[in-house]
């Protein structure tokens, strides 16, 4: 069994691939207490592709439905199961095998604990000892019955004399003991029909066997020839995880340095997040604010401009058409009567028509706008951009500062995959496989050369149950051609002396099918009661519990065979009795196909920590990445030309402008009057007058006066309403101009503290996270390798398999056949003595009498 050692070894190399390694569980903290190794969870491991094992296909399909005779299998369980209806008695099994391990000793018996355990095996076999009882009595009184019966026929007792009397009612009788044997031989051909059909289905089914035993061979091959292959394709599948880790090392730079620089702009300390962002947006909103105060200046300027020349035409239009309208009002006809006083209101309103805002005395903006568009040439942004590619640059610095460490990792990558391999090799498991596989044919040979024996003994065993069949098939033959004889010739008018020749046969042959179930009663029924002892207790004692387990259990039972062995099936397999594996958790695990490494617990046989933490768990590849350092303290966010330029932004002048005076002569109105309102009452008062050329006069004055308004004054007004808002945005951003630079270089200064002071400890919370990415793409190598051991790799099916097929064959195609033969056969050897006792009875109508009764009338 070499072989099996080496196979069993080689199988279980993985078997703590899944564990932690040693220092890894001494590195944990206690439970209860926080982990001083990391602050935040390690970034997710990206899930490896493995592929799938190749897999092992079986061809035996343990698995058996009788069809039809089913039906009888059932009518005989439901039998024996009235005759031991008790459960199955595992506890009393197990006290008899511990008791009795050492060597079965007659004097034992004698002690009360054994006396029970009898007692107790009594009360359970209490059925099967009343049937047996009853069949070996009725095998040892019938031929005593029959020699007796013989007896007493030659002295012309127990109806051995040929007379008959005459009754009244022998009509009734004769019907009666006609239909009651037609009812007996009807079900004593049943009983033969079964036991037949019993005795066919068990030679039918003795072939299959073969096949049975063929296909598992077969599969115990396969399971020979794809097992290597399997443990090869494991251990081919390191290069997917080494792989997956160099292409992490090429791409050490974005990966580390990336999640660097984002601990750094994130999770350093809160307000790292608020510095870095406070700065670029302050310095952002700074060029914006400068850019709005330079539109806004423009503007003030251009305004202004605007409105100092528009207020000159202004005042000469209003002048102008003030004179015009004087000149008007000088004529002769506003001297009479009503006209005049009309004329006298129009000369007191000319003093209204005059401008009123004065722009000219408002100081200009040319300066501060001269400033801002000095500072606004300085790049500014370009400066903030530059801040943020040199923070940006970490990734790099990474790549260059870890170029000696990436190479000292692939080395021992490589180192890795040449131990693995060197490990494998280790052992001889195709070889060992080979001679399994050469095993597997000498014993299938083996088998094969039984075969013929088998057939000639199962030629013979049909024979046997033939014959004894044609022991049944003999009496009905006479009973028949006796009930066929004597009722054909049976005459109602011929009296018992006078019976005709065919009736009288048909007695004789009732009378000779008599004969011969005397002769063959008492050897049917100790064949019966042999093959019910024996099938009845193997289908209560080894098949139900087989098939329900409970056979399992008791093997399973701890200290069954030894008080200092606690499991038979490890101390058997591995002679270690402590290992936790029993039979019935190896047969499920193999019925559901798992691999053998589950199905056997090899990690219990061997410890390859030692190995595991050689290798892939390798420490020196922590210390390694201890080593890593990147200095970020020349990372600068603002330079000084940036600061200069924020400062100057800041002391620029738009501090320093009359915003009152703005103000002031921008809530003035353009003229001293509304105009339009103006014109219509001039309008109003020449309508007042009669008809004539003052009367148009003024209105045309009216209509001069509405041009003005709005060529003029309306675009004075527009232009005031711009002016307006760029000085009030002027006078916001100059209140709070100083303190939001002065916040801007705050919050930088800040971010580059924390960036300057905090970079160690972040990079060596992110180095510890990246190289526990790492090691998670080979704990996922080692953990599917696991997984793949437990149920892909060497799947035992076959075992389950085997024990089905035994099930199979020594329950299904054995015991049930020759239960169901004994059930059929055993109710014909009891319908046996009815049928003495009707076909006795029915003779005496048949017979031709010596003698007869006389009446005489």
């Amino acid at each position: 069994m070499l072989w099996a050692r080496w196979l069993v070894l080689l199988l279980c190399w993985g078997a703590t691939s899944g564990e932690q390694p040693e220092d890894e569980r001494s590195a944990l903290p206690a439970e209860g207490q926080p982990d001083p190794r990391r602050q935040r969870s390690p970034p997710p491991v990206e899930p490896l592709d493995f592929g799938f094992v190749p897999a092992a296909v079986y061809d035996t399909h343990a698995y058996y439905e009788p069809g039809p005779i089913g039906l009888l299998f059932h009518v005989v369980h439901a039998f024996l199961y009235v005759v031991q209806p008790n459960p199955f008695p595992k506890d009393m099994i197990v006290k008899v095998i511990q008791q009795n391990m050492g060597g079965i000793k007659i004097e034992e018996w004698r002690k009360p604990e054994n006396v029970v355990l009898l007692l107790q095996w009594v009360y359970y076999e209490v059925g099967f000892l009343i049937c047996t009882t009853v069949g070996v009595l009725l095998l040892v009184v019938m031929p005593i019955i029959g020699a007796c019966f013989c007896v007493c026929r030659c002295c012309e007792n127990c109806g051995g004399e040929m007379h008959q009397r005459q009754r009244k009612n022998a009509d009734c009788q004769r019907g009666f003991f006609t239909a009651s044997l037609i009812a007996t031989s009807v079900l004593i051909i049943v009983g033969v029909v079964i036991a037949y059909a019993a005795n066919h289905n068990m030679s039918l089914h003795v072939k299959s066997t073969r096949r049975l035993i063929n296909t598992n061979i077969r599969d115990l091959k396969t399971f020979a020839n794809n097992t290597p292959s399997q443990i090869d394709y494991l251990m081919g599948q390191y290069i997917t995880a080494k792989n997956k880790v160099l292409s992490e090392l090429d791409n050490i730079g974005p990966l580390l340095g990336g999640r660097i620089h984002s601990q750094l702009e994130k999770e350093v300390v809160p307000s790292l997040d608020g510095a870095l962002r406070m700065a670029g947006a302050k310095i952002e909103n700074a060029i914006k604010a400068m850019r709005e105060t330079k539109e806004a200046l423009e503007n003030v300027s251009s305004a202004l401009e605007v409105l100092q020349e528009a207020t000159g035409r202004l005042k000469a239009s209003l002048s102008d058409e003030r004179a015009s309208l004087s000149n008007t009002l000088s004529d002769p006809a506003c001297t009479n009567g009503a006209v005049s006083h009309t004329c006298s209101s129009v000369r007191a309103t000319l003093a209204q028509l005059g401008a009123n805002a004065d722009f000219s005395r408002l100081a200009d903006v040319n300066q501060a706008l001269a400033n801002v568009n000095v500072i606004l040439g300085t790049d500014l942004s370009n400066i903030v951009q530059k801040g943020y590619s040199s923070f940006n640059d970490t990734p790099r610095l990474v790549k260059e500062q870890t170029r000696n460490i990436v190479s000292g990792v692939k080395s021992m990558l490589d180192k890795i995959g040449t131990e693995i391999n060197s490990f494998a090799k280790m052992f001889p498991v195709e070889s060992s496989l080979a001679n399994f596989t050469t095993f597997l044919n000498l014993q299938q040979k083996t088998v094969e050369s039984y075969y013929p024996q088998l057939d000639q003994m199962d030629f013979y065993r049909w024979i046997g149950c033939v014959g004894a069949l044609c022991m049944v098939v003999l009496v009905l033959a006479f009973n028949i051609l006796g009930l066929l004889c004597g009722t054909c010739g049976y005459d109602r008018q011929a009296t018992p002396t006078t019976r005709g020749c065919l009736s009288n046969t048909g007695g004789n042959l009732l009378m000779a099918g008599v004969g011969f179930s005397f002769i063959f009663a008492w050897v049917l029924m100790g064949v019966v009661t042999t093959l019910f002892v024996v099938g009845g207790n193997v289908e209560k004692l080894l098949c139900e519990p087989l098939a329900n387990r409970q056979l399992f259990k008791i093997i399973d039972t701890p200290f069954l065979v030894h008080p200092a062995k606690k499991n038979f099936l490890p101390g058997m397999l591995f002679q270690n009795p402590n290992i936790d594996l029993t039979l019935g958790s190896m047969y499920s695990d193999c019925y559901e196909n798992s691999g053998l490494y589950h199905a056997l617990q090899l990690e219990t046989m061997f410890n390859i920590n030692s190995f595991l933490n050689r290798t892939v768990y390798n420490k020196d590849l922590a210390k390694v990445f201890e080593n890593v350092q990147v200095d970020l303290q020349g990372i600068s966010l603002l330079d000084q030309a940036g600061r200069d330029a924020l400062i100057n932004f800041a002391n620029s002048g738009i501090g320093y402008i009359d915003y009152d005076s703005y103000l002031a002569e921008l809530n003035k109105g353009v003229t001293l009057v509304d105009l339009l309102t103006f014109s219509a009452d001039l309008e109003a008062q020449a309508d007042q007058l009669p008809r004539g050329a003052l009367e148009n006069a003024l209105k045309g004055h009216a209509s001069s006066i509405r041009q003005i308004h709005r060529d003029q004054v309306l675009p004075m007004e527009r232009e005031m309403s711009t002016l307006s808002q760029s000085i009030k945005q002027l006078q916001r951003t100059s209140s709070d101009l100083p303190v939001k630079v002065t916040n801007i270089l705050s919050a930088i200064d800040a971010a580059e503290y924390l960036i300057a002071h905090n970079a160690s400890h972040v990079v060596k919370q992110e180095t510890r996270g990246y190289m526990q990415s790492l090691v998670g793409y080979f704990r996922q190598y080692t953990q599917w390798v696991k997984n793949s051991l437990s149920g892909e790799v060497a799947p035992c099916k076959p075992i389950s398999n085997m024990v089905d097929s035994m099930e199979i064959v020594a329950c299904s195609f054995i015991i049930d056949s020759v239960n169901t033969f004994w059930f059929g056969l055993g109710g014909c050897s009891i319908l046996l003595i009815p049928s003495i006792i009707f076909s006795i009875k029915l003779a005496k109508y048949y017979r031709r009498m010596d003698t007869e009764d006389v009446f005489e009338e």
